[in-house]
């Protein structure tokens, strides 16, 4: 008998996922912040560096996704990535 390719078992790591979603959400929150005219990347670093929010905007839900996201994870994830590991 073979198996088929839907029966396949698929495994994955709550961080891998958990990165993922950090991964989405970063990329909405600085394509609402271009769209706005800001430089998303200062505009990241502010609110990285102080947690106020008022660093991102509101348009596109940006504030509210960017918030969601614990300070740590995100810091956790960036360094991770940067150092690609």
């Amino acid at each position: 008998m073979t198996k088929n390719e839907n029966d396949k078992t698929i495994t994955f790591s709550i961080r891998d996922e958990k990165e993922r979603e950090i991964r989405a959400t970063l990329t909405m929150v600085y394509e609402a912040l271009s769209e706005k005219g800001y430089n998303p990347i200062n505009q990241l670093v502010g609110y990285i560096l102080s947690e106020d929010p008022t660093y991102i905007t509101n348009y596109k839900n940006a504030r509210s996704l960017i918030r969601r996201i614990d300070r740590d994870e995100l810091l956790n994830a960036l360094v991770k990535n940067y150092l690609g590991l």
